[in-house]
């Protein structure tokens, strides 16, 4: 192939170009309405263009999605089976009504009993983890997406094409003869993709989710939810004090040995930082390029940036123990010294790899712990607990309101 797309039909699917590409750790109504990328859809049988000439048709014939760095991607049908590798699309699958769909995601018990911590405050809404594939632990291979025969691969061919064993060829062969590829994992960190991408567009998580709402004719609960989150930032944003008067925070994940720690931004760019960035709280570290999606640094480098507050991303996740890490650094000779240890405000955080669901419980979360005179106190997080009881008149976001979206009750 020459990197444009084809008219290919392939048995339940097919990809129609445009001149598109489409190839290539890691822990309805009848009106139409605006995603947050500006693409018009219409419901009800109407196709209409969107603002970079795509075209998005209603269920009742194909319709077409269009979205970095597959381009236009045509599907005859809304999919009933979707691979994940990342599990925003799992949690976007969820949040859309869909997550009986997802047939694999990344540590499915990690993000499974992750997500259904937070779900356990919307009634009605949970998801089943248990026996979905891990396609990263596991073999994320050909022979297995055949097998999984899924009807849409959330993942970015870009990525795919990096992968140990996969070319470009083999990408192509998946869109071609399986199911199209739809994700974009760059716009995470905004990092550079692979060569052969150099006209990749970022998203941001919302962005992102909108495409993905899109693709499963679920505008109306996406631009529902979106809402939501549209006026839970503005509530945290209108309230902030002056930046000078702001805490200083560092997004870090103690190592398994207790010596060192791996260190993420608070404020870039990149959907992997959803829940931080609008919290606008001073980024210890914000001068540091590690060069990578993290660093590395000892616990002198901590001591001498001496954040106010510890945000232990993967806290609330069964993979890690608040006891045990409150605990490792308390006995530390320097980590002892560390303000946020000598003050308890080293506290629980979430997941990066965060859909909307996610998204939202995360940034309430992370107000909570920043601005406590502000947003009210943190309940201390007990390992394995779910979320934790909020008072009703101290949400920052109406969890019946969610809840009734995810059902389709709105």
């Amino acid at each position: 192939m020459d990197g444009k797309s084809q008219s290919n039909p392939t048995r339940r699917r097919y990809l129609k170009g445009g001149g598109a590409l489409i190839a290539g750790g890691l822990l309805a109504g009848c009106t139409g309405t605006n995603d947050a990328d500006g693409q018009r859809t219409e419901t009800g049988g109407q196709t209409t263009e969107s603002q970079d000439g795509s075209t998005t048709e209603s269920t009742e014939g194909p319709y077409t999605v269009s979205m970095s760095p597959m381009g236009d991607v045509t599907f005859d049908a809304v999919p009933e089976s979707v691979f994940t590798v990342f599990s925003q699309y799992a949690d976007m699958a969820v949040a859309l009504g869909h997550g009986d769909a997802v047939n694999s995601v990344y540590v499915p018990e990690m993000f499974g009993t992750t997500l259904n911590h937070y779900t356990h405050h919307l009634d009605g809404v949970s998801f089943d983890w248990e026996g979905l594939y891990d396609p990263l632990m596991a073999s994320f291979s050909k022979e297995k997406l055949y097998e999984l025969d899924s009807d849409v691969h959330f993942a970015d061919p870009a990525w795919a094409s990096t992968q140990s064993n996969w070319s470009k060829s083999d990408v192509e062969e998946i869109s071609d003869q399986l199911a199209p590829w739809f994700g974009n994992f760059y716009s995470g960190t905004n990092g550079a993709p692979p060569k052969g991408y150099e006209n990749y567009d970022y998203y941001t998580l919302w962005e992102l989710f909108g495409k993905v709402a899109a693709v499963f004719q679920e505008q109306a609960r996406y631009e529902a939810l979106a809402t939501v989150h549209t006026d839970l930032v503005s509530t945290i944003q209108d309230a902030l004090p002056p930046k000078a008067e702001r805490p200083t925070v560092v997004r870090a994940t103690l190592a398994a040995d207790g010596e060192k720690f791996y260190t993420y931004h608070l404020n870039k760019p990149g959907y992997w930082l959803a829940d931080t960035r609008p919290l606008g709280a001073n980024d210890a570290f914000a001068d540091e390029d590690w060069g990578g999606l993290w660093g590395t640094v000892d616990y002198e480098a901590m001591l001498e940036a001496d954040p106010d507050i510890i945000l232990h991303l993967w806290g609330m996740t069964p993979s890690y123990s608040m006891q045990k890490t409150r605990k490792t650094l308390e006995d530390h000779s320097v980590g002892s010294q560390l303000s946020a240890v000598k003050n308890d405000r080293v506290f629980a955080a979430g997941m990066r790899y965060q859909g909307p669901l996610m998204n939202l419980f995360q940034i309430e979360m992370g107000a909570k712990q920043l601005y406590p005179d502000l947003f009210g106190e943190w309940p201390r997080y007990e390992d394995g607990d779910h979320y934790p009881d909020i008072p009703e008149d101290e949400w920052l976001f109406d969890r019946t309101r969610v809840a009734a979206i995810v059902n389709g009750e709105f």
